[in-house]
Parts: structure tokens; C-alpha cells; sequence
């Protein structure tokens, strides 16, 4: 039986270590589920998520020339929890020349409310001479 990239294979963990899980294959053949392949979720514990001889559905992701076969089983089952689609803050809307007009203004206020400091400051103390 050849290994395609892309198909759905039942399986059986032979191995477990801490960046992933064996899997044997049928037709004798043995590919690795890296860590990062295992759970939608984080994983830091292989083994609070599979063991030895547990029965795996998993989906060929590559196959090296050398013939390592890279395996997924977090591809065969759908995402419980997607994540959220970020949301955009009112300033990433905008176009360049807004952000710009904007920028220019608040400068511009900002330079003002220096220059009234000060000319506040400057009739005190005076000067020794």
C-alpha cells in the first residue's frame, strides 16, 4: 500500500516521546504525529492526550524523500473552538490620510499646549545679574 499526502489512515501509537507520538500504518510502515499535530489545543503532555497501542485516525501531511512520514490527527477532526476573527481597531480603518490629518492635529495641540507652559514659566524668576 503506498502513502499519499493528503489521506486518512487508521493506526496504531507504537511510541511515545516529548515532540510526538509513532504511529504504525498499514503495510508495516511507521510516521511520527509531532506534538504540534496532535490537539487543536495546546499540548504540553503527549501522554494526557494519547498511549501506547491507542487506535488513531490520522491524515498523511508529507512524505520526505528518505521516506519519514509526517502524520496529523488534530487534521482529522474539526476545530471545536476556532478562534475568534480579530477585530479591528477604529485607527487600522483608516485611510493613510486620515491617520495623517489626525497625527497633524494632535501635534499641532500638543505643540500649542507646550508653548503655553512656557510662556507661563517664562515671567518667573527672571534673571540674576
Amino acid at each position: 500500500m503506498s502513502i499519499e499526502v493528503g489521506s486518512k489512515l487508521s493506526g496504531k501509537v507504537t511510541g511515545i516521546t516529548h515532540f510526538g507520538a509513532f504511529v504504525l500504518l498499514p503495510g508495516g510502515v511507521t510516521g511520527l504525529v509531532h506534538i504540534s499535530e496532535i490537539s487543536h489545543s495546546y499540548v504540553k503532555d503527549i501522554h494526557e492526550f494519547l498511549k501506547v497501542n491507542d487506535e488513531v485516525t490520522v491524515k498523511v501531511i508529507n512524505v520526505d524523500k528518505d521516506g519519514k512520514i509526517g502524520l496529523s490527527i488534530r487534521q482529522t477532526v474539526e476545530n471545536p473552538n476556532p478562534p475568534a476573527p480579530r477585530q479591528r481597531s477604529p485607527h487600522q480603518r483608516q485611510s493613510f490620510e486620515d491617520k495623517l490629518s489626525r497625527f497633524m492635529k494632535d501635534s499641532e495641540d500638543r505643540l500649542q499646549a507646550l508653548r503655553r507652559s512656557e510662556s507661563k514659566r517664562g515671567g518667573r524668576g527672571g534673571r540674576r545679574g
